[in-house]
């Protein structure tokens, strides 16, 4: 069927891929119940999309195109990004998921920008910042005669905004911090996030400049410039601040670095402004008050008999343009500043995900020579399709309002509708639905373990290496258990060699062959490349070193590293741990903590229907151990539920799971006698102790070990699920669960 074809398409999706949908895009009405099948989420979409051709033709039929977009969705053939999903063709009508702000040097200008960024944040998109036109710690404040806090105290301010408004949770707040490296408090950025307590709503990056890396090679020294007027503030060996970004990677995959002399190299507007930041996941750099609109072309849909479907690839990118192009018209801003930007320049990023699928179906494995080199030539064409498509677009349209002065017509080119076209974004949830492998990363595993709320343990499989397993007579359940519980094909002798080959990990392949292979797609991107590198634990700071060296050479725009491990209680999602006393075959039951004789203690207050409420939280040095209940009314139905409850959580506790699970599967439960109004409200004694438990968290700084969001890195902190790491986000590919927005 032709993506032409008026006959309706109906999706074929996955059990996740549904659960995703139910739980994060699907409407829902007040008590939170499904208003409206995937097949009608697909529709809302196009139907809303396309009828933005109505602001350039009057007279036009949009249901055409609206069918076209539709089939080309529900085919799972492309998809744009979340927040259009979510609000195309509802009240909100947000559709963009990244956006840049200013942050500039006085107090109002920093507190302009956190309003602005908690607007942005409620309507379900991500910010980038750059902080380093504040000026520096210590520095002289004129209009106070005081001193600068710098621009590590600001970014907390950003990052408390960011934890209250958590966007209504269908989408979490995400920011990325960049300080440039000339900064004078480069050092204290570099080490901001060392403690894992801090700051764990940003990801960070140092803006790495030519000048600096150049110093870096001769191993000099380079000039700090104060952003307050711009004079020489001292000077630091390149070379040991450089190693000092590599072994703070090393440690917890932070900062990243991103090459800002390059991004401006290729900002297509440098009469408008200069690039400063990227959005969260570093692959899309933004002007100040910019947004972009992401979608991504499922590339394993273009195969088609073992090879690719050259002609129905183009077909897509060109309705994918048009596509993303109605969504800069059909987009509710939340910002004026930022639909006057966006009109301006009209950027758009078109990407993909299912790299690795499409490599599998194709016969190539990922770390072959061969499939480097497709990268590049898939990603050309691409591009030369999608600016094509653009520049078609601009016959009937007109061009995007700066393009006078803009690169594009500094070279005489001929006029194009978007400033930027091409893009390689993280596709996390997206890529769930698709039912595709995420981005252009490699496999994650090809089978793992799923644990689900009744404890009972499923395998999952990954769906072509069933497919081939089966059809070569080598499958059985025994195997891919051993699969989940090694993470890895290697050396499991009763898989074909071939097969083995073909099918490698983010694990099994070098470091070096993922920064070729981001390379390889960069060579053809407009914008950036999102891309994790994935180091063994065993991996030495000199590899992470070369990597960055590397990434340099190969004119990549950024780099983000994921070391196995390298994050406090990272939870494996796949391999097998060693665990003493385990029976040979057996799962060695989770073992409860000991109590000790003696432990510290909170108790709090809850006023319930039924009374108050007395709930004590007692910590071990692991983090919370035990909860006890006391009723102000002795005795009673209350009181023993009540202690029963308190059972469960210590119980619960004691055996590993999380605080935000148990406040999860209590919040919420109603009985007949409620107290209180608003944020006091409380709904029953079960609902009382939840908020008992958030109310400890809040107060303690949520600093209790398991608690730490870097838990996040390993398991998902909503179903426990298998965690992937994707251009500095953590993604659940069971629940959808998204660190990042």
């Amino acid at each position: 069927m032709t993506l032409n074809s008026s006959e309706p398409v109906l999706p074929n999706l996955t059990k996740n891929a549904i659960t995703v949908l139910e739980r994060r895009y699907l409407k829902r009405d007040s008590d939170g119940k499904v208003l409206e099948t995937p097949v009608q989420m697909f529709r809302r979409v196009a139907d809303t999309i396309a009828a933005a051709d109505v602001t350039f033709d009057p007279k036009t039929d949009p249901k055409k195109l609206a069918n076209a977009f539709y089939n080309m969705m529900a085919g799972l053939e492309f998809l744009p990004n979340s927040p259009t999903l979510m609000n195309a063709g509802r009240e909100l009508g947000q559709l963009s998921a990244c956006f840049v702000l200013p942050v500039g040097d006085s107090m109002e200008e920093i507190f302009d920008a956190v309003k602005h960024t908690a607007l942005i944040h409620k309507s379900g998109g991500g910010t980038g910042f750059s902080f380093s036109r504040l000026r520096p710690a210590n520095d002289v404040v004129m209009t106070t005669t005081g001193i600068s806090s710098g621009p590590i105290s600001f970014m907390r301010v950003f990052d408390v905004a960011t934890e209250t408004i958590k966007q209504g949770g269908t989408r979490r707040g995400a920011n990325m911090g960049i300080l440039r490296v000339d900064h004078p408090d480069i050092m204290n950025f570099i080490m901001c996030k060392a403690d894992h307590k801090q700051l764990n709503n940003f990801n960070i990056s140092v803006g790495l400049t030519e000048a600096f890396m150049k110093a870096v090679e001769r191993d000099e020294n380079y000039d700090l410039l104060n952003p307050r007027n711009g004079q020489v503030a001292g000077s630091l060996n390149a070379r040991k601040v450089f190693n000092r970004i590599v072994t703070q990677a090393w440690e917890n995959g932070e900062p990243g670095i991103v090459f800002l002399d390059r991004l401006n190299r290729d900002n297509p507007t440098p009469h408008v402004g200069m690039i400063e930041s990227t959005n969260p996941c570093g692959e899309q750099p933004l002007l100040p008050y910019e947004s972009c609109n992401l979608g991504s072309i499922n590339l394993a849909k273009m195969v088609s008999e073992g090879k690719i479907n050259w002609d129905r690839l183009k077909e897509v990118v060109w309705l994918a343009v048009h596509f993303l192009d109605n969504v800069v018209e059909a987009n509710k801003y939340p910002l004026p500043e930022i639909q006057n930007m966006t009109h301006g320049n009209r950027k758009i990023g078109l990407g993909v995900m299912g790299w690795a699928d499409m490599l599998i179906l194709l016969g190539i494995p990922y770390n072959a020579e061969e499939a480097v080199d497709l990268a590049s030539k898939v990603m050309h064409f691409i591009n030369d399709q999608g600016h094509q498509a653009s520049r078609s677009l601009a016959k009937t349209r007109g061009t995007f309002p700066n393009f006078k002065g803009s690169l594009y017509d500094k070279r005489g080119e001929e006029e194009i509708r978007n400033a930027t076209v091409t893009t390689i974004a993280p596709t996390g949830t997206i890529s769930i639905i698709a039912n595709s492998s995420s981005g252009v990363e490699p496999l994650f595993a090809v089978s793992y373990v799923r644990q689900v709320m009744d404890n009972d343990i499923l395998v999952e499989v990954h769906p072509h290496f069933e497919a081939i397993a089966r059809a070569r007579g080598f499958y059985s359940p025994q195997l891919m258990q051993t699969i989940a519980e090694r993470g890895t094909l290697h050396d499991i002798e009763e898989i074909p060699e071939d097969i083995r080959t073909l099918f490698v990990t983010a694990h099994d392949i070098t470091p070096e062959v993922h920064i070729r292979m981001q390379a390889a797609f960069q060579k053809y991107t407009d914008n950036a490349v999102s891309k994790t590198v994935n180091f063994a634990k065993s991996a030495s700071i000199s590899d992470v070193a070369r990597v960055y060296e590397l990434a340099y050479q190969l004119d990549c725009k950024g780099v983000t590293i994921y070391r196995d491990g390298s994050r406090d209680q990272q939870v494996l999602s796949t391999g097998k741990k060693e665990e003493a006393g385990a029976a040979p075959g057996k799962e060695k039951a989770t073992a409860k903590r000991e109590r000790p004789k003696i432990l510290k203690g909170w108790t709090y207050q809850m006023q319930t229907g039924c009374g108050p409420l007395y709930v004590t939280i007692n910590e071990d040095t692991t983090g919370l151990f035990e909860l006890f209940t006391t009723m102000g009314k002795a005795g009673g139905c209350a009181a023993s539920q009540n202690e029963a409850i308190g059972r469960m959580v210590s119980l619960a506790w004691r055996s590993g799971l999380q605080a935000r699970q148990v406040i999860k599967q209590l919040q919420g439960i109603s009985c007949h006698s409620h107290s209180g109004f608003g944020e006091n409200k409380i709904l029953s004694c079960a609902d009382a102790v939840a908020k008992a438990i958030q109310s400890h968290l809040s107060a303690n700084g949520d600093k209790t070990p398991h608690e730490k969001r870097a838990f996040f890195k390993g398991a998902c902190p909503d179903c426990g699920g298998i965690i992937e790491h994707e251009g500095g986000c953590a993604v659940c590919r069971i629940c959808g669960f998204s660190e990042c927005a």
